[in-house]
């Protein structure tokens, strides 16, 4: 049968859903079904063109039909019986009139021939269909009058199930930049903890590596083999794990090295009985940002699986995502031409930390959180971020980018969008990362009185750094977000290196008491905190009496520690979460084009200035809390701080 006698046969009254496992969601007459099931279009591997909505998942025969045939696709534009016969009529010609009569004469016999039993459970059906959708009042492409529509029932939560149907074949993890720190300290160790795990299966997965050095694949795994765990318990497993690893060398702007990559895949994947049409593909580019452009046109011309049927190609880059707003969106734009968006992962290993992950479910399933979060009772939110190290060896690097670029752009104004953005409609990926744009695009330009830049004493010392080099280590900037909820509420986002502790937290302050009875208010305010690292914990910093006979107050705090209260419970690191993520094809922690957008268009002012030179950086002694002024300005923003008191992780 045609596919477009399939799309006229779709208007009958009477619909059943395909069940199929390949979870199209493509809806039969009831009759017809089985009859349909046998052509279902999605089954057959020659149909490799696919409806451009997401809904559906309907496959055609090539890009021609495609677009001819999904102005008639049922799921796509027609979400009433109704609309659909209206259009049509508008559309066919004679002769297709005849084709559908006849198609509905043969469908009107069937439909004769049920029992009163029959007809009474369709109709039950249909009333059920119906009581689950929402109506919705729009206007149909080229009917020009405006009529109320009835919308598919769950019709996001279908596209949701398409794209996360059980997937089976075999997994090609390819790791291009293998012979880098960043592929040996974090990309391997996290692969080999998810195989460990059993997320990754020795029978499925075969993980390669891809680099311009000459190496064998014993020599790559000998680099690898010391950022794994050791120990008799576990040697087994790490040996196991070594042997899915193959290594190809090659140049990564010329297709021969690409051409090789392509073909030990191909090879692992016909070992393991794969159907090319099923073979999955992660592409995890360890590399600078400045190859990504070309290593993706290599990687589309030589590498991607040979089609999109029941399989995938996905790459995975790390940031930093360009420089400033006009880098960034060339390179998205450059990226973008090769891959569709639901193909491109862009990571932020902050977004997998344990306590990152906690925030949605703190704010939005917690009562206590609702009445509380907003500008009539918080007086100001800390993101910090500080290290007792300096750049140790990567000064050069970490010259070209700064503390800005390098961790407040990124990875604290992602956490400031969870903190700050509004209940998404759902837990799908792309309502919760509508939220964080709409927080975004809420932020105000920066004054230049809410910054502080600073640079430790010694920084210049590293011959990799120019002797007149303005690169802040250090830097306090405070944004401000103009909605209801937040207005004149300061976040305080502070970030440097060589500073007197490591750690990383939120800290959200809310405003005195207002009639303060016991005089207690200099001891401090309350205070939730979220420690993000070392020691992941959340504690609520409150004033409690002094036990004892007199009436004296005292901070103190609730304190949920995690390796008090989890301590049987091995958390898992971020890049592990991550990548799971990636090749499940969740994105919901995964940065989208528009937010990166978003978050450039704050900071490439301020940026510019700093490379211009008109933002000094001020010294600071290493060790230290950084510049004098960053204290100061934290007192002019509101911020109250706690003298006396120091949280103390608890002990087992």
């Amino acid at each position: 049968m045609a596919v477009a006698d399939h799309m006229r046969m779709l208007h009958k009254r009477h619909l059943k859903t395909c069940k199929v496992s390949c979870g199209c969601g493509i809806r039969f007459p009831n009759k017809k079904k089985k009859e349909y099931q046998e052509m279902c279009i999605k089954d057959l591997p020659k149909f490799k063109s696919i409806c451009s909505k997401r809904a559906c998942k309907i496959r055609f025969e090539n890009d021609a039909d495609r677009v001819k045939y999904k102005e008639t696709c049922l799921l796509c534009l027609f979400p009433t019986m109704a609309a659909f016969k209206k259009s049509e009529k508008a559309k066919k010609d004679e002769s297709e009139e005849e084709t559908c009569e006849e198609d509905e004469e043969a469908f009107e016999d069937d439909s004769a021939a049920k029992n009163e039993g029959e007809e009474v459970a369709e109709a039950k059906n249909e009333d059920e269909e119906v009581a689950e959708a929402k109506n919705e009042v729009g206007r149909m492409a080229g009917s020009g009058e405006w009529q109320c529509v009835k919308r598919l029932s769950k019709m996001e939560s279908l596209a949701g199930d398409i794209e996360n149907v059980p997937e089976t074949g075999c997994l090609s993890i390819i790791v291009l930049g293998a012979s880098g720190d960043l592929a040996k300290k974090k990309t391997f160790p996290a692969l080999y903890n998810l195989y460990r795990q059993g997320f990754l299966q020795s029978n499925e997965v075969h993980i390669f590596g891809y680099a311009r050095t000459e190496l064998s694949d014993d020599e790559l795994r000998d680099r690898i083999r010391g950022y794994l765990p050791q120990g008799k318990e576990v040697k087994d497993d790490v040996l196991d794990f070594l042997q899915l690893i193959k290594y190809v060398s090659g140049s990564y702007d010329a297709p021969e090295g690409f051409q090789a990559l392509d073909k030990a895949i191909s090879e692992h994947e016909v070992s393991t009985n794969s159907a090319e049409e099923s073979s999955r593909r992660l592409f995890y580019l360890a590399l600078p940002p400045s190859v990504y452009p070309q290593v993706c046109k290599m990687i589309k011309s030589n590498c991607t699986n040979k089609t999109e049927l029941g399989g995938w190609t996905r790459i995975v880059v790390e940031k930093p995502f360009g420089r400033d707003l006009a880098s960034a969106e060339e390179l998205s734009s450059q990226i973008g031409e090769l891959f569709e968006e639901p193909q491109i992962f862009r990571i932020d290993h902050y977004l997998g930390k344990e306590l990152v992950q906690n925030l949605l479910v703190l704010r939005f399933a917690n009562r206590l959180f609702f009445p509380l979060w907003n500008r009539d009772n918080i007086a100001n939110v800390q993101i910090v971020f500080r290290e007792d190290f300096g750049t140790e060896g990567r000064g050069g690097y970490f010259d070209q980018y700064g503390i800005i670029r390098d961790i407040i752009q990124n990875h604290l104004l992602q956490v400031l969008c969870l903190v700050a953005m509004e209940k998404p409609v759902s837990l799908t990926p792309e309502h919760i990362r509508d939220e964080k744009v709409k927080v975004l695009q809420s932020v105000v330009p920066i004054k230049d009185e809410e910054v502080v830049l600073g640079q430790y004493e010694g920084y210049k010392d590293d011959p990799t750094v120019p002797n007149c080099s303005n690169t802040p280590t250090f830097a306090t900037v405070i944004l401000r977000i103009h909605n209801e909820r937040w207005e004149g509420v300061p976040f305080i986002l502070k970030a440097g290196k060589a500073l007197s502790s490591r750690k990383a937290d939120i800290r959200v302050q809310f405003k005195d008491v207002p009639g303060d009875i016991f005089k207690c208010q200099k001891q401090g305010r309350n205070e939730f905190v979220i420690r993000l690292q070392p020691l992941e914990a959340m504690y609520m910093k409150l004033t409690v009496k002094q036990p004892g006979l007199e009436m004296s107050t005292v901070q103190s705090e609730l304190d949920l520690s995690y390796r008090e209260r989890y301590h049987k419970t091995v958390i898992p690191e971020a890049y592990e979460r991550l990548i799971l993520d990636t090749i499940k094809g969740d994105q919901q922690h995964f940065v989208r084009r528009d937010e990166l957008k978003a978050a450039w268009e704050i900071f490439t002012p301020l940026l510019h200035r700093i490379d211009e030179g008109e933002f000094k950086s001020l010294p600071y002694k290493p060790g230290s809390r950084g510049p004098a002024e960053a204290d100061q300005l934290l007192e002019r923003a509101g911020y109250v701080q706690t003298h006396g008191y120091i949280w103390i992780p608890p002990t087992l």
